[in-house]
C-alpha cells in the first residue's frame, strides 16, 4: 500500500473517530445537562420579546426577561389547561356515548352469529370437532395457548400503564425541581444572551466557527419551516374533521378532530387508522349516513393533503414529501414512535451540514489533507 492511501485511511479514520466521539460525549452529557439545553432554546425564543422589550419599551433587562418568561409560561400553561379541560370533558361524553352503543354493538353480534351462513360455519366446525377426536388436544392446547396470551398481554399492559401512572406520580417532585433549574437558567441564559453565545462560540477553533454559523442560520430556517409546515398541516387536517363531524352531527367533535390531527403526524396513513375502521363500522350496523359522510371526509382530506403537504414543504422546510416519508418511517422503526420527529429532523440537520459544505470539507481533508482553511477556498 503506497504513503498516499496510507495516509488518507488514517485521515479517514481519524475522522471516524472524532464523529464517534462527539456522538458518545452527547450520549452521556446530554442526560445530565438537558434542563440547561431546554432553558437556551426558551432563552432563544422568547429574546425577540426581550430584544423589543428593553430596546423600544425601555424595560430594566431583568424586567424584560422576567416578564417574558412569565408572558411565555403563563400562556402555555393557560392554553394547556383550556385544552386539557376541554378535552377530558369531551371524554367523559365519549365514554358515556360508548356506554349507550353497548346495546347496539351486542344486538350486532347476536344478530351476525344468527346468521344462516354463520351458523352453517359453526354446525361444520362442530361436526369436524367430533368426527376428529384426535384434533381435540391440539385444538384445546391451541385455545388455551391463545387464551393465556391473550391474557398475558392484557395484563401487560394494564400493569405498564399502571406503572406509567405511578411513575409519573412519584417524578413529581423530581420535576418540580427541573422546572425550577430550567427556569433559572432561562432567566440568567435570556439576561446576558449576548455574553453566553460569545462564550460558547468562543469554545470552538477559529476555523470552525464560520461553518457553524452557516450550519445554525440552516437550522433556524428548516426548522422554522418545519415546525411551521406541520402546524399547518395538523391545522388544516383538524379544522376539516372538527367540521365534517360538526356536520354530522358527532358528539365530541372538538376532541375527536384534535385526535385525529395529532395522528395526522404519520404521512398519508394517519387519518385513514382513524375514519376508514370508523366508517366500515359504521356502515355495519347500518348507520349508512353516518359511514358515507365518514367516507367522503376522509376522501377529502386526503386530496387536500396529497395537494397542500408537497407544496407546504417545499416552501417551508425545502424537504421532499418522498424523503420526508423515508426518514419517519426509518426513524419509527429505530427509535419508536419519538422517530416520527427524529427521522425529519435528522434530514434537516444533514442537510444544514450539507449546505455549510462539511461533508465536502471533510471529503477533501481525507483524500489531500492540509490545512482545514485551505481547503474551503
Amino acid at each position: 500500500m503506497d504513503k498516499v492511501m496510507t495516509k488518507r485511511i488514517l485521515r479517514g479514520l481519524w475522522v471516524c473517530v472524532a464523529f464517534v466521539s462527539l456522538g458518545f460525549a452527547i450520549y452521556w452529557l446530554l442526560p445530565l445537562l438537558y434542563p440547561f439545553v431546554i432553558a437556551w432554546l426558551i432563552a432563544y425564543l422568547i429574546h425577540p420579546l426581550v430584544t423589543f422589550l428593553h430596546l423600544r419599551i425601555k424595560f430594566p433587562k431583568w424586567l424584560a426577561v422576567t416578564f417574558s418568561i412569565f408572558v411565555t409560561f403563563g400562556g402555555a400553561i393557560l392554553i394547556f389547561s383550556a385544552a386539557v379541560t376541554r378535552i377530558v370533558k369531551e371524554l367523559i361524553g365519549l365514554s358515556q356515548t360508548f356506554d349507550l352503543h353497548t346495546e347496539t354493538w351486542r344486538d350486532f353480534f347476536t344478530s351476525w352469529t344468527d346468521n344462516a351462513h354463520i351458523q352453517s360455519i359453526i354446525s361444520e366446525i362442530n361436526k369436524f370437532y367430533t368426527d376428529n377426536p384426535n384434533y381435540q388436544n391440539a385444538i384445546n392446547n391451541n385455545i388455551s395457548k391463545t387464551t393465556q396470551t391473550v391474557g398475558t398481554a392484557v395484563t401487560d399492559f394494564v400493569t405498564g400503564f399502571f406503572n406509567v401512572v405511578l411513575g409519573f406520580i412519584s417524578a413529581l417532585p423530581s420535576m418540580g425541581t427541573i422546572l425550577v433549574i430550567i427556569l433559572l437558567a432561562t432567566f440568567f441564559l435570556s439576561k446576558n444572551w449576548d455574553q453566553h453565545n460569545s462564550t460558547l462560540i468562543g469554545l470552538f477553533p477559529s476555523r470552525v466557527r464560520q461553518p457553524i454559523r452557516e450550519i445554525w442560520s440552516d437550522l433556524k430556517k428548516a426548522f422554522h419551516g418545519y415546525i411551521r409546515a406541520q402546524l399547518i398541516l395538523i391545522s388544516i387536517t383538524a379544522v376539516i374533521v372538527m367540521t365534517g363531524l360538526l356536520i354530522l352531527q358527532v358528539p365530541s367533535a372538538f376532541t375527536i378532530g384534535l385526535m385525529i390531527g395529532l395522528v395526522d403526524l404519520l404521512p398519508y396513513l394517519g387519518v385513514g387508522i382513524v375514519l376508514v375502521p370508523w366508517a366500515i363500522y359504521t356502515l355495519l350496523i347500518g348507520d349508512m349516513v353516518l359511514g358515507i359522510g365518514l367516507s367522503i371526509l376522509y376522501l377529502v382530506i386526503l386530496i387536500v393533503r396529497q395537494i397542500m403537504e408537497p407544496k407546504v414543504l417545499a416552501s417551508s422546510v425545502g424537504l421532499d414529501p418522498l424523503a420526508t416519508l423515508i426518514g419517519m418511517f426509518v426513524g419509527l422503526k429505530l427509535f419508536g414512535v419519538l422517530g416520527l420527529l427524529i427521522g425529519p429532523v435528522s434530514l434537516i440537520i444533514i442537510g444544514a451540514f450539507n449546505g455549510a459544505n462539511v461533508f465536502r470539507d471533510l471529503r477533501n481533508y481525507i483524500v489531500g489533507g492540509g490545512d482545514y482553511d485551505d481547503l474551503r477556498k
